[in-house]
């Protein structure tokens, strides 16, 4: 006789009685290995990525958000900070290397980051075609930006001011064009448009370029007024002077002439000097402008990579306390983070196993009524000469039969969580969630499930070494 037809037949002879053991069953390892691939997953993603910044320099504020901004791109920045007091930082005996981060723009929902190509050496990122970013508004897209877009090598493309898809302004007058896509990575690399820092200064510098122009024109408006009153005013002493012209005599005239001939030697020798001078402040305010223009470069953030163990220890204090600038700890900061988070994990991982429990009690009642109403069959069985041993393997299959479909249907439904949470994940923060088959923590989940469904087996059929056939038969 096939015990393992027999137990699927007893079990969904019951149907009301199996949907609610495998309901809850469900329930609990969905949950379970969904929380589980989730967390696993986003750690994994957040290390691979802080990896290679061991402190971030930005402008006063959250610590957290500066990290989360420059590092994990999927947050807003605290602000910016002047490109000459970052170049003080990248000069200390603690710090091995240092690059300079700015941001602000997107295309189409994805950050323009302006950086130096260490930024992709850093995170071991290769190109797949084309090459890196050579001059101003040469841009490479990261592998997930290309493929989600389309963009190819040639492409040009127009930025948008902010970082959301539905940003502030275009900047028409200056499009970028792609030079390079680079390889699948597995870091937030590939969820970034890349070009050189140049570009982004640019692009905002024209912005206020329109409006220089203007006071420009407005302050040559003033000046012609002021030059066409100075002409009204020599119009009327050149008439005063006529007038007196023709009231003095011979004499008196060739003596003002000669009066006027000195007159005019000494305004000529004058203008030449106002001329000599004027150059010479043009010249000096030329030499101030492009150093107060270095001097008000500004970038987002510093990524920092220290030299010495040292550095971890005394340089963020040191900026933290002595400069009006920010230092942050990426570890640090996505350690806490993932403390705040761990709790919730924590406690929906309990919920779960409360979850999982409360099936295997529910396969215990399930078993030991089945057990009880089949009492006249399972003594009828002994008869045809199936003994105890045959009726206990009878009840045990058909436990782990629901505890396999159970788990079973719980991890797909897991899997289908993941790959829902993956969607939205990606779509609000870049990052994408993969569909790996079962790991080391499911497969101990399944046993957990086996043990608690073998267990109410066994709790269940202890009234099969208590069967009377004679009496139960009896009853018939």
């Amino acid at each position: 006789m096939n015990l393992l037809y027999l137990a699927y037949r007893n079990m969904v002879s019951k149907p009301l009685n199996m949907v609610l053991s495998l309901v809850l069953l469900v329930l609990s390892v969905s949950l379970v290995t969904f929380v589980l691939q989730l967390g696993k997953q986003l750690n994994g993603q957040m290390d691979k990525n802080i990896t290679p910044v061991d402190m971030v320099v930005g402008a006063k504020g959250s610590p957290l958000q500066l990290v989360l901004s420059s590092v994990l791109h999927i947050d807003v920045p605290t602000g910016n900070i002047k490109l000459k007091e970052a170049e003080s930082i990248k000069n200390h005996p603690f710090v091995g290397s240092a690059i300079s981060v700015s941001y602000g723009d997107n295309y189409k929902g994805y950050r323009i980051l302006g950086t130096e190509p260490g930024y992709l050496d850093n995170y071991g990122v290769v190109l797949s075609a084309g090459g890196l970013f050579q001059q101003p508004f040469e841009i490479v897209a990261g592998n997930t930006v290309a493929k989600k877009l389309g963009l190819q090598i040639g492409d040009r493309i127009t930025s948008s001011h902010g970082l959301a898809a539905a940003g502030g302004e275009a900047h028409d007058d200056h499009p970028f064009t792609i030079v390079g896509v680079l390889e699948p990575s597995g870091t937030v690399v590939d969820q970034l448009l890349v070009c050189d820092l140049e570009s982004i200064w640019d692009a905002h510098a024209h912005d206020g370029g329109e409006h220089h122009d203007e006071g420009e024109e407005l302050e040559d408006e003033e000046h012609d007024h002021e030059e066409h009153d100075h002409e009204e005013h020599d119009h009327e002493e050149h008439d005063h002077e006529e007038h007196d012209h023709e009231e003095h005599d011979h004499e008196e005239h060739d003596h003002e002439e000669h009066d006027h001939e000195e007159h005019d030697h000494e305004e000529h020798d004058h203008k030449e000097h106002e001329g000599g001078q004027q150059v010479h402040d043009e010249a000096n305010d030329t030499g101030h402008d492009h150093e107060d223009h270095d001097d008000e470069l500004e970038i987002t953030s510093l990524l920092v990579k220290f030299k010495s163990p040292l550095g971890l220890v005394q340089l963020p204090r040191f900026i933290n306390e002595n400069t009006n600038m920010q230092a942050a700890l990426p570890g640090f900061e996505i350690q806490r983070l993932m403390g705040f988070l761990g709790s919730g994990v924590k406690t929906i991982n309990g919920i779960a196993f409360a979850i999982l429990f409360v099936s295997g009690f529910s396969i215990f009642i399930s078993l030991l009524k089945t057990i009880r109403e089949r009492r006249q069959e399972l003594a009828l069985l002994r008869t045809y000469g199936l003994g105890t041993r045959k009726l206990l393997f009878l009840v045990l299959f058909e436990g782990l039969l629901l505890a396999l479909i159970g788990f079973w249907l719980g991890w797909v439904f897991g899997r289908l969580a993941l790959a829902l949470a993956s969607g939205y994940i990606e779509s609000g923060y870049g990052y994408v969630l993969q569909l790996n088959g079962p790991d080391l923590p499911e497969l101990l989940l399944f046993g957990v499930t086996l043990v608690i469904a073998m267990i109410a087996v066994l709790l269940a059929s202890t009234s099969i070494f208590k069967l009377n056939i004679s009496k139960t038969l009896a009853d018939v």
